[in-house]
């Protein structure tokens, strides 16, 4: 059996970026955009405009925004609840844009999008904002910057290594969505068990 690297890694950055939604909504776009405007990638034919100064303009003002308004305590947690939605439909439009899959219906592309994306960029999106109500909880607040801090720098240089060792940092946070996914159930059945 053949494995073409070239899909494999396609597949992986797709993965890769939309995961990094998870952590800052922008800043996977940004890195996104900037790669697709320097010809390091491209995109799908009808997502070109990601790639376009435009685009880099409106994502890197976004995801500047964004990541100062993460260290305002208590804000960042309203930002957590807002930004939910829109992590899944930042991570679905990258895999969408990035996913080789060839000239399969619109419809198709979507749903494997919405499954390889969005759903790692909401449960990583989930875990990152669990962990600031605990720090909200714990620290009254001033423990979030640096909570804020961390998940930055994770977006920022996974976002950047999705360019060059994809397959490890999709495979890295596929481990992570899978943890955060276990702990869930967990947390779940435990209180289910509690109540009968």
């Amino acid at each position: 059996m053949h494995f073409d690297y070239h899909i494999i890694s396609a597949i992986a950055l797709g993965v890769a970026l939309s995961a990094c939604c998870g952590f800052r909504i922008f800043i996977p776009m940004l890195v996104g955009s900037i790669a697709a405007y320097n010809h390091w990638f491209s995109f799908s034919a009808d997502m070109q405009w990601l790639g376009s100064l435009p685009a880099i303009i409106c994502f890197a003002t976004a995801a500047l925004i964004e990541i100062a308004a993460y260290y305002f305590p208590f804000l960042d947690n309203i930002l957590d609840a807002i930004a939910a939605p829109l992590a899944i439909a930042a991570g679905t439009l990258l895999a969408f844009a990035i996913l080789p899959t060839g000239d399969s219906e619109t419809l198709l592309r979507w749903v494997t999008a919405l499954i390889a994306g969005g759903a790692t960029a909401g449960s990583i999106h989930v875990g990152t904002g669990l962990l600031r109500l605990f720090s909200t909880k714990a620290t009254l607040g001033t423990g979030n910057p640096v909570l804020a801090t961390g998940e930055n720098a994770v977006a920022i240089t996974a976002s950047v290594l999705s360019f060059v060792v994809p397959v490890i940092i999709a495979t890295i946070l596929l481990v992570v969505v899978v943890w955060i996914g276990y702990k869930g159930i967990r947390r779940i059945s435990s209180g289910r068990s509690r109540t009968l």
